[in-house]
């Protein structure tokens, strides 16, 4: 069965790209346009990794990551920060909220796939 990978980013465009390689790979993808809209979708059913940006309207990523990390079933969800931030406080602040890994944009297809198979096997 195929795992399942949460996309969060304002950019339908990113999400498409990050999407197509992911598929490619093997994995099962639900899609998210902000920190809200990502949370709504974290209703129980199983999510294997979550891939997120940072900078979003009405909700940000690292908001995301710390109201998720509060979800019982998304407690140890492993979640990658894929971001054009590269400012260290930014990334500190990425793994104090709960953050495993993080991927500055731009980014090569096999980066993303790189850091996906650290942390999940598809």
């Amino acid at each position: 069965m195929a795992k399942t990978i949460l996309i969060v980013d304002d950019s339908a465009s990113l999400r498409q790209v990050v999407s197509i390689a992911l598929k490619g790979a093997g994995f099962d993808i639900i899609e998210a346009c902000d920190g809200k809209d990502a949370l709504s979708k974290l209703n129980g059913q199983k999510i294997h990794l979550i891939i997120s940006d940072v900078n979003m309207p009405n909700m940000d990523g690292i908001t995301f990551v710390t109201e998720a990390k509060k979800l019982p079933a998304y407690k140890f969800t492993p979640i990658i920060m894929l971001t054009t931030e590269s400012q260290e406080a930014k990334k500190q602040a990425g793994q104090a909220a709960g953050a495993k890994a993080w991927v500055v944009k731009p980014f090569q297809p096999a980066q993303m796939l790189g850091a996906v198979s650290k942390l999940i096997m598809p």
